[in-house]
């Protein structure tokens, strides 16, 4: 794509920050402009976001029909799976399934509830309550 035909479409965070891309300058050098985005991209980030929000959606219920513990919860929020959440705990990952359990969740001690706590950013009772802390 040629520099002056770089999309500068407002997209999601182009009050934030803007995007480097790649363009041919004028004799055919490739170059890097800003753009602040592309319709399209924006687009595709709102689908993906919006499935995202409905997968978080989907384990809250899951978590309140006690079907899974609030960490199913934590896990879609924070866009965790099994191996970042066990990388960022030290736990197995074969444990992390067994605390997915309401009922193993319940027993859990507070010393492996702070360190799933620490990991979601948020504190035991909040960990508890499904309370997200934003800060």
């Amino acid at each position: 794509m040629k520099k002056e035909d770089v999309p500068q479409d407002m997209g999601s965070l182009g009050k934030v920050t803007r995007e480097v891309v790649y363009a041919k300058d004028n004799s055919g050098k490739y170059v890097t402009e800003l753009s602040t985005g592309w319709e399209v991209k924006t687009k595709a980030l709102d689908v993906a976001w919006k499935d995202i929000e409905e997968r978080v959606n989907a384990a809250r219920q899951k978590v309140l029909n006690n079907e899974a513990s609030p960490l199913l919860f934590f896990m879609e929020y924070r866009l965790m799976d099994l191996s970042i959440l066990a990388d960022y705990t030290g736990f197995w990952q074969w444990q992390i399934k067994r605390h997915l359990k309401p009922d193993v969740f319940a027993q859990l001690s507070d010393k492996k509830l702070q360190k799933y706590a620490e990991a979601f950013n948020v504190s035991v009772n909040d960990l508890k309550t499904l309370n997200v802390n934003e800060s």
